[in-house]
């Protein structure tokens, strides 16, 4: 089968698509025939060796996939081959068949495609944790979503509608933001001009905002921070700017807010039964029509280095797929 193969850190273009052995179906476990799998930042960082859990050299990227059961591993019941299913794998997911966990795989809803299931374990786990589990976000609440045309900002801009927040949508262009205006965003700001805490002080009638929801970090956490309200809940998802920010603790003591963690990841080790339900949650929505997933670009496996390289350089409108069978 093919795989792209990280033998050592680097960049994506040190990645190689290689012939290896068919792996082996275990106990506890399924055999995935893969057709799709999504890319995700956490991709980009273990590609380079910067990413808080390392799988050991050599792995595949690829931390979802979307595909069909091919062989089913001792103790597994409720699956049958030919089955198909979606789910996170951490990594290992670039790769024409995937050995993965049975409990980490979900059921594809008979109306949805591959690409579209292969984005929804990670983004729209990630936000609808945050939202739900961390921030609690009411109904009427102001949600601020930074990112949010890439993947996870376009899961949480849309997840927070649903949830029936008044949601802000920031973005670096115009046509990021074109894509969550689409997902039902109630105000756009392009903060490119390095402007945000003033625009947000002027959308909210210099009250702040209940939640935000930032994926980027970097110098612009600190205009994160000056636009929370009191009570507030910053939700720190990420650092796509590539810096980690120093947290101005004068502002937390000033407006009584809360800066939260979220680690998706660890969370669904620790409460698999919780994850569960809240991606049972996930695909309902999706079916319902409340949830549209956005798919910016499909890759053909071979592509694999210009679709990592769509989401380093931070281009990518919506999820960034990569087309494993075609």
């Amino acid at each position: 089968m093919r795989a792209v193969l990280c033998t050592h850190h680097g960049m994506p273009e040190d990645l190689s698509l290689s012939e290896i052995p068919d792996p082996v179906v275990g106990d506890g476990q399924l055999l995935i025939d893969v057709h799709a799998s999504s890319l995700n930042f956490p991709d980009v960082l273990m590609i380079q060796g910067k990413y808080q859990t390392q799988p050991p050299l050599p792995f595949s990227p690829g931390g979802e996939l979307a595909g069909v059961v091919a062989d089913i591993g001792a103790g597994v019941s409720g699956w049958n081959v030919g089955d198909r299913v979606f789910g996170g794998t951490g990594s290992g997911a670039f790769r024409e068949k995937a050995v993965v966990p049975a409990g980490a795989m979900r059921r594809m809803p008979d109306q949805m495609d591959f690409a579209t299931a292969s984005g929804l374990s990670t983004t729209y786990g990630t936000s609808y944790y945050a939202l739900k589990q961390r921030a609690d976000l009411k109904p009427g609440e102001t949600l601020l979503v930074t990112g949010a045309g890439g993947g996870v900002g376009i899961a949480a801009v849309e997840l927070g509608v649903a949830m029936g927040a008044w949601v802000i949508a920031a973005a670096s262009s115009d046509q990021k933001l074109e894509l969550a205006r689409a997902a039902g965003a109630a105000e756009l700001i392009n903060y490119g001009d390095g402007k945000l805490k003033d625009k947000v002080k002027v959308v909210t009638g210099g009250r702040g905002v209940d939640v935000i929801y930032d994926p980027v970090g970097g110098p612009m956490f600190d205009d994160c921070m000056r636009s929370i309200a009191w009570y507030g809940r910053v939700l720190v998802i990420g650092f796509a700017n590539g810096e980690i920010p120093k947290l101005p603790t004068n502002l937390v003591l000033l407006k009584s807010c809360q800066v939260i963690g979220v680690f998706y990841g660890a969370w669904t080790a620790r409460e698999p039964q919780g994850a569960a339900e809240n991606m049972r949650e996930i695909v309902a929505m999706c079916v319902s029509g409340k949830l549209r997933p956005s798919i910016g670009a499909i890759y053909p496996i071979t592509k694999y280095a210009e679709a990592l390289r769509c989401l380093m350089e931070r281009r990518a409108l919506g999820k960034v797929v990569l087309e494993i069978r075609p």
